[in-house]
Formats: structure tokens, C-alpha cells, sequence
């Protein structure tokens, strides 16, 4: 009790003091240390009561650091005056771009504006009088624009004068292969920390076949996805940068307002804009991951994201998340809009997709926001980005996600995902800690970790929170210690094993000199940012989710496809036949050369996400044909299928020279139509295509084996009995001596399956020796020919065993014109 009584008075002194933050945290420890005392029967329960005091007092205070609302608001004439203000603003950057019209509208709403704000009741004669001269100025200026000549016409006729029906136009058609995801532009970078750049400028290797655009179905599939969880989220093109922020009356999403989680809902007292509760709103003043902070809301992978995103931006100069938000001013930095329109760029289903959102926030009984927000109670970036983000994932109930998820739609960086599994052949620990390393201080890659199921005994024991994501906000190496700064994004509940704060005798003069860091002053108060040794985060943590730089590969392209539910098998454990199919063609001229292949489906339903059932893979073969078995050839990379949106598979070509790959998307028990982008990123030019067939002709037969015709392999047993076997002709066109051919056997899953082919006559005397399929396999077996005469051919299906009795399908593809039939 000597402890919990310490530990109350501590919390006491800051309470008085106004050190509120200190007073949370040493009352939340007094709470947890007296429920401890009762839960090993030291004292009786009725201390519970007390225990929760503590826990409430902490509460409150909580509260009380939240709570926005300020008795200092502006009045409706400044509100006003703002909003004309910005809509001069707007008009006049469109009147210097030469946007006439546009300029024209702006103006004429800021002359609207103007008398309307000089009607308010809290206006003064001075006021007004500006505001007159203002609303004459603009009326004058839009008039001058109207009356600026058109060109003069020419003797063919208008558009105009022919009375031509206007077509209209959509964001989807207008997309080209320029519209992917770009590296945002880059503020100065500060001299001490700067990411290296990339070799070359990025640079998109397009196949001939799509100078320039998409082909009609890849904009098919982008307009199917573009609708999640019943809104459109049409895809950002060039033509947003002028998208209007200025209107006479604040805006409000048509879409309404979203979604709310349960404890939202109980503590909600209303929507509120900004100028209701600021007294000077701006976006941001300064950007620093420090500042925010998570409330209730369940997207604890979103705010981490957010916070090492805001924190490479303030290190390194690069625009991760000021870039992302709209309207912006002239040096590209987003601005405060009192008219209450933001618009966010996120990288979603494929591409760079708008999200329009307005302004209103949801706000507490108590004044407190009930959103995730900046701790500089002025700033909106946070609570306006988690919106956005929110809306598009369905609302604040949204279920949660992963870093990997959140940091590529904010940022569109690669996602990588590194299962901590100490003590496996796939985790090298030391490897990954000096790859981590070494490239997050270069500014190649944003890191975060999470936690997987964790009893609670183990949480309070560890300060530790089960399934739960944490930002990476720095690495350091000391003599034999390997150390990581991590941040909870709540705020508040730090790790408490070794180099915790209060671990002081494991912080030595050298090590805090090395870290700069004092655990004596980070008891003062809890913030939620702690260090802790890679060793216990390869004990206590299940993953590392790794977000890389795409400009550290000079090349990149995609391609966007559907994958129809009905087309070929379920799983594709025994044939690969119908799966999607991608040459990738790859010139290494440098000795080596990286290529990543990062597959991504399409959600556009929030339960997909709570309860994602679709496992996704790809597999890479050697050669850039198509593949027809998946083991033969044996794949270079046979990729775990995973329920994620997500799957990154990476290979270092090193043969010199261009090299042909065929990448097969692969997913297990297939039972819904899928919707992806696969996008392949590398260090030399590359190219990649649909896989093409020669085949031009398709025919299928079907027959059994049954009674004497299931004959088996001639081995053993059946060497007197496979020649009973059925037998099919197949007839080439006698056109040429070089045709390709393609003939599969499907029988029953349980049998081993084969076939023999061979000659029975050439037109040309053209002799082409006898093929077999190879080594029997369950279910499914496949032949490939090449430089076939024409001529009959026979082909005789058999099992490995004799007797075996069950139907067959033989379906083959040729590049010249043939019959088959059965002739035994």
C-alpha cells in the first residue's frame, strides 16, 4: 500500500499543478497496482472502490486534455468575412491561370458572399464599406472577363451551330498510364537526414499495345471498384487540381455524415465545423508525429501509419501527407477552407482516388473530440485525414485493418510484411534488424510493428496491448544492443520490460548519451513513446509491416484484371491452366537486377476487410510461357497464398541480358470473382503482357474408362492390357509442318493420369517421334508441342493402374485448324 499511497500523492501534485498528462499516468499506475493488491487478496476488496477512483479521476482528465471547445470563437461577420476572403482567393488564382469561367463564378460568389456578410448584425459601418468595394471590385472584374472575345469564327461550322449533342465525360475514360501513383514533391530536405535518390528519374516501361492508356477492360474493372462500400470514388486525374473549394454557403458532403463506432455513439453530443469551437482553425502549423493522438475509434494501424508518415516528412522533406490534402496553396501546402470542402488523394483499388469531405467533426458531452486529433488544438490534418479515410472504409466502425494496408493507400509505398518467427529458417533476426536499419535512416522505408493475441495477464504484465499497432519511430545500434523507438498511437501505455523507463539500471551514462534519452524525466508523464530491444520485440511482437520508396526502382508498370469466379477449378492445386497469366520481360544489363511483384485485390466492402476469406499468391516459372501444371516446371517462387490485400513477392535477376518470367495469379478455393492490380517494379527495364498462345483452334472430348479400356500404364500387371486404352485421332490441317499443339487429360482426382502420343501418317512424310506426358499426376496432366507436321496423330489416355474406371476429358488447342475423334 507505501506504493499506491507514492504513487497517488505524485499524481496529486501534477493534478493541482495543471500537469495533467504526469497526473494521468501516475493515477493509472496507482489504479493498476491497487488492483493488483486485491487480486492477490493483500487487502480487501472494498479497495476496488478506491482503485476506481483513480481510474475515473484519470478519466476525466483525459477529457479535459481533449476538450476542444473554446469560449473564443469567431462571430458569423468574421466566419463571413473569411469565406470571402478565401473565395477571392480562389477566384483570382483562376484568373491568372486563364481559367476564365471558373474565375467568372468564384467572382460572382464572392459578390454574393460580400453583401451577405455586410447584412450581419455584428458588422460595422467600416466594414461594410470594404465589403462593398470588395463586392464592386469582383463584379467589375467578372464583368471584364465576360466580356473578353472569342477567337474569331472560321468558315466551317461550330460545334455549336450544328446543334451536336454534348457527350459527357467521366474521370475513368479519361485515365492513362501516367495516372499511378507518383512520388509527392519534396520540400527542401534538411542537409542531415536525406533519403538518397534514385539512380534515374522513374520511368514507366509501357507495352506497345497501351501507348498511353488503358485498354476497355482494365477501365471496366477500375469503374467496378471504384464504388466501396456504396460510395464512387472516381480516380484522381490531373484535371482535380482545379476542382472548386470556394462557395457562397458552407459545403456539406452529399454523402452525409458517417458511420459512428458504439462508444461514439454513447458519448456524441453533435457535428461540429471548426469556426464553432477554434478560434483560429489551419490545417497544419507544424507537422510532427508527437501531436497525435488516437481516441476510441478502432483504427490504431491508420494512426500509426499517419504518425511515421507525418515524422519522415518532418525529417526528410518529403510531402507523404501535406501532399495528400486539398485545396492547397500556390507552394503546395494545404490551407484552411471556411467554406468547410477538403478533397484527400489516396492510392485505393489500383490507382490515386479522390475522397470529398466536409468539415464536421464529431464532438463529445464534454466538449472532447471523439475523432483522432492533432494535440496543437488548432491544427485539423489529422482529424480530417481519419475522416476521409473512415468514409472510404465505411464509417468510424470501420473493423481495422493493417499498416500495410493504411500506409499504402496514404502514400501508395510497397507494402511488405515480415512475420516475426524467431527460430524458424524464414526469419533471420539479424538480417532483417540490419536491413531495417540501414535503409530506414537512408529514408527508403516507413515501419510499424503489431502485436497478435496476447492473454491479458501477458498485457499488463508487458504494457503491452494485444492486436495492436504501434509506430517504428527510430533504430539505433549500440556496441551489442540493438534498440527501437516505438510509439503506442493512443498515446499513453508503454512497454514495461527491459530499457522501459523504469528499467534505470539497464540505461547506462553511455547509453542514454548514444539515444539521448533520460528515463528519470520520461516518468514524468506517459506519452505512450518508449524504447525497447529487438529482442523483446522478436518475443512480444508477431509482425513488422515494411512500406517501401517505389522511386528506389527506376521502372514500374501495372496492369488491372478480373478473375470470373466461374472460370476453371476452385483450387488450383493440380492445374494452372485458367489462372491469369503475365510474361514479365526483364533486360539486366547491371550484373543485377531487383524486381518486386506486389498483387493487390480490390475490396469495396468494409465486411471483406472483418472477414477476408479470399487467399491470393503469385507464382513465377521461368521461360514467359504459358503455365500449364503448377509444379512442372517447378515454380521460382511459390508464393504462401494469404488473406491479405496484399501480397509483395521479390527476386534478384543476376543472368545477364533479357530474361522471361511467367507470373500466375494464384488463390486458394477460389468461390468469388476477384478484382486486382498486379504491378511489377524493378531496377532495369522491363516489360509485361498478357501471356500469349499460338492456339487459334480449341476442341474437347470426353470418354471413359470402363471395363477392358481401363487398361493402366503397362507396367507390371497391365503390360498386356494398356494397348486396350482409348484412342483418339487428331487430324492437323495440311497447312504446315510447324504447328504448335496443346493437349490436356482431366480424370477423376484420386487416379494418376497419363497420355502417349504419337505419328500415325504426314501428307509430307514429315516424321515427328513419339511424346509422352511425362510422370503420371493426380487429376490433371498436360503435353506442349512445338514444331508439329501435319498429319493424324494418336493419342490414348490411360491410368497409372489398371482397372481403374472412371470418365475422362481430353481438350486440345492447336495454332492450325483439327478434327479429333475416337477410333478405339
Amino acid at each position: 500500500m507505501e506504493e499506491v499511497s507514492r504513487l497517488v500523492a505524485i499524481a496529486n501534485g501534477f493534478d493541482r499543478n495543471g500537469q495533467f498528462d504526469a497526473a494521468v499516468s501516475y493515477y493509472m499506475e496507482a489504479f493498476t497496482a491497487l488492483v493488483g493488491l486485491v487480486d492477490s487478496r493483500i487487502v480487501a476488496s472494498s479497495f476496488l472502490d478506491v482503485a476506481n477512483s483513480y481510474r475515473l479521476r484519470a478519466d476525466y482528465l483525459r477529457d479535459q486534455q481533449a476538450r476542444i471547445v473554446s469560449p473564443q470563437v469567431k462571430s458569423e461577420h468574421q466566419v463571413n468575412k473569411e469565406r470571402v476572403k478565401f473565395l477571392m482567393n480562389q477566384a483570382l488564382e483562376n484568373d491568372e491561370a486563364g481559367n476564365h469561367d471558373e474565375a467568372v463564378e468564384l467572382y460572382s460568389q464572392a459578390v454574393e458572399c460580400c453583401l451577405k456578410a455586410s447584412r450581419s448584425a455584428d458588422c460595422d459601418e467600416a466594414n461594410r464599406r470594404n465589403l462593398h468595394a470588395l463586392a464592386k471590385n469582383a463584379l467589375e472584374r467578372a464583368e471584364a472577363l465576360k466580356g473578353i472575345k472569342a477567337p474569331p469564327p472560321t468558315r466551317r461550322k461550330s460545334l455549336e451551330s450544328m446543334n451536336l449533342p454534348v457527350v459527357p465525360t467521366d474521370e475513368i475514360s479519361q485515365l492513362r498510364v501516367d495516372d499511378v501513383p507518383t512520388v509527392p514533391a519534396s520540400a527542401p530536405r534538411s542537409p542531415a537526414r536525406s533519403p538518397k535518390p534514385s539512380p534515374v528519374p522513374a520511368r514507366r516501361t509501357n507495352p506497345p499495345s497501351k501507348a498511353g492508356g488503358l485498354d476497355p477492360y482494365e477501365l471496366k474493372v477500375l469503374t467496378h471498384t471504384s464504388t466501396i462500400n456504396g460510395r464512387v470514388y472516381v480516380p484522381f486525374i490531373q484535371v482535380d487540381l482545379k476542382e472548386r473549394f470556394a462557395y457562397p454557403v458552407v459545403f456539406t458532403d452529399k454523402d452525409g455524415l458517417l458511420a459512428l463506432a458504439n462508444k461514439q455513439k454513447q458519448r456524441l453530443k453533435g457535428w461540429m465545423r471548426p469556426d464553432e469551437f477554434m478560434q483560429n482553425p489551419k490545417i497544419i502549423d507544424k507537422i510532427d508525429s508527437g501531436t497525435i493522438k488516437q481516441t476510441i475509434v478502432s483504427d490504431c494501424s491508420f494512426i500509426a501509419s499517419l504518425a511515421i508518415s507525418a515524422r519522415y516528412e518532418r525529417l526528410f522533406g518529403k510531402r507523404l501527407v501535406t501532399s495528400i490534402i486539398y485545396p492547397q496553396n500556390k507552394n503546395g501546402e494545404p490551407v484552411y477552407n471556411p467554406c468547410g470542402k477538403y478533397m484527400i488523394k489516396f492510392h485505393i483499388n489500383g490507382i490515386n482516388r479522390k475522397v470529398i469531405i466536409d468539415d464536421r467533426l464529431p464532438i463529445g458531452r464534454n466538449g472532447e473530440f471523439l475523432c483522432s486529433y492533432s494535440q496543437n488544438k488548432t491544427e485539423l490534418w489529422v482529424s480530417l485525414l481519419e475522416k476521409a479515410y473512415m468514409k472510404v472504409m465505411g464509417g468510424y466502425d470501420f473493423p481495422g485493418s493493417n499498416s500495410n494496408i493504411d500506409l499504402h493507400a496514404m502514400t501508395g509505398w510497397i507494402p511488405e510484411r515480415i512475420a516475426i518467427r524467431p527460430n524458424t529458417p524464414e526469419f533471420d533476426g539479424n538480417a532483417v534488424f540490419e536491413k531495417l536499419l540501414q535503409r530506414f535512416h537512408q529514408g527508403h522505408c516507413l515501419i510499424t510493428l503489431a502485436t497478435g493475441k496476447m492473454e491479458q495477464a501477458e498485457q499488463d504484465r508487458t504494457g503491452l496491448v494485444d492486436a495492436h499497432a504501434y509506430a517504428v519511430l527510430d533504430l539505433r545500434k549500440f556496441q551489442d544492443k540493438r534498440m527501437l523507438l516505438v510509439k503506442n498511437p493512443w498515446t499513453h501505455l508503454r512497454w514495461k520490460g527491459r530499457y522501459s523507463e523504469k528499467d534505470v539500471a539497464s540505461w547506462t551514462p553511455s547509453l542514454r548519451k548514444a539515444l539521448d534519452y533520460n528515463p528519470e524525466d520520461a516518468q514524468q508523464f506517459d506519452d505512450g513513446v518508449f524504447w525497447i530491444d529487438f529482442e523483446s520485440v522478436c518475443r512480444f511482437f508477431d509482425v513488422f509491416y515494411v512500406n517501401w520508396d517505389p522511386a528506389l526502382f527506376p521502372f514500374t508498370y501495372g496492369l488491372h484484371n478480373s478473375w470470373t469466379a466461374g472460370v476453371g477449378p476452385v483450387k488450383d492445386l493440380y492445374s494452372v491452366a485458367d489462372n491469369p497469366q503475365y510474361t514479365l520481360e526483364v533486360n539486366n544489363v547491371g550484373g543485377k537486377c531487383a524486381v518486386w511483384i506486389l498483387l493487390t485485390r480490390h475490396i469495396t466492402d468494409k465486411n471483406d476487410f472483418a472477414d477476408n476469406k479470399e487467399y491470393i499468391t503469385v507464382l513465377v516459372y521461368k521461360g514467359g510461357k504459358k503455365v500449364y501444371l503448377p509444379f512442372d516446371p517447378k515454380p521460382l517462387i511459390d508464393g504462401a497464398r494469404i488473406n491479405s490485400p496484399h501480397y509483395l513477392c521479390k527476386m534478384v535477376v543476376t543472368d545477364p541480358g533479357w530474361q522471361r518470367y511467367t507470373l500466375v495469379v494464384a488463390q486458394y478455393e477460389k468461390m468469388n470473382t476477384i478484382h486486382y492490380t498486379l504491378r511489377v517494379y524493378a531496377t532495369s527495364e522491363m516489360r509485361l503482357n498478357k501471356t500469349k498462345v499460338p492456339y487459334t483452334t480449341k476442341r474437347t472430348e470426353t470418354g471413359e474408362w470402363s471395363g477392358k479400356t481401363a487398361g493402366g500404364c503397362g507396367n507390371g500387371l497391365s503390360r498386356q492390357t494398356y494397348m486396350n486404352n482409348p484412342i483418339f485421332h487428331i487430324s492437323l490441317d495440311d497447312g504446315s509442318d510447324d504447328n504448335a499443339l496443346m493437349m490436356e487429360l482431366r480424370g477423376p482426382k484420386q487416379y494418376s493420369v497419363g497420355f502417349e502420343f504419337k505419328q500415325v501418317s504426314s501428307p509430307r512424310q514429315k516424321p515427328f517421334e513419339r511424346k509422352d506426358s511425362g510422370a503420371f499426376r493426380p487429376g490433371c496432366t498436360v503435353l506442349t508441342l512445338e514444331g508439329v507436321p501435319a498429319g493424324i496423330y494418336a493419342i490414348q489416355p490411360m491410368t497409372y493402374l489398371q482397372a481403374q474406371e472412371g470418365p475422362f476429358i481430353i481438350r486440345a488447342e492447336s495454332s492450325c485448324g483439327f478434327t479429333i475423334k475416337r477410333v478405339q
